[in-house]
């Protein structure tokens, strides 16, 4: 790790260091994230003024991924993704999940095509005009 990333920060608050990682694009989404519940510290909810320490276990669930890392260094500023990227590891567990989802399609669950599944509205009409009004009861 470079000496900048070590030395950065003593004291940083999650929203910021979320932020810094490059989880989050802004810190009001790190922020809202944090508020809903979506990012626990070693099992527990936090606030996002909660001051992070070298060693905790952060989990992060997102519309797009889910992941929990170690947190290695602390920063407060935001830098380029291969310094962001020394800020944490992910720990072998995310990493096997993230691939067991990957080959199951888990998270593709609300992913269909257009047309399968239930009919849309004029699909309906048109089942009602070809039978009648014996198809679909609303």
């Amino acid at each position: 790790m470079s000496k900048s990333i070590e030395n950065d920060d003593a004291k940083c608050r999650i929203d910021k260091w979320l932020w810094a990682a490059r989880f989050f694009k802004t810190r009001s989404l790190a922020t809202a994230a944090i508020e809903a519940g979506k990012v626990h510290v070693d099992g527990d909810r936090v606030k996002p003024a909660k001051e992070m320490h070298i060693g905790q276990i952060v989990h992060i669930r997102n519309r797009d991924f889910e992941i929990e890392v170690n947190v290695l260094a602390l920063s407060n500023i935001r830098r380029g993704a291969p310094e962001a990227a020394l800020l944490y590891t992910e720990t072998q567990a995310s990493i096997t999940k993230r691939e067991n989802t990957k080959v199951t399609g888990e998270g593709e669950h609300a992913i269909r095509e257009r047309g399968a599944g239930r009919p849309t509205k004029r699909q309906q009409r048109d089942i009602k005009k070809f039978t009648g009004g014996m198809g679909f009861e609303s």
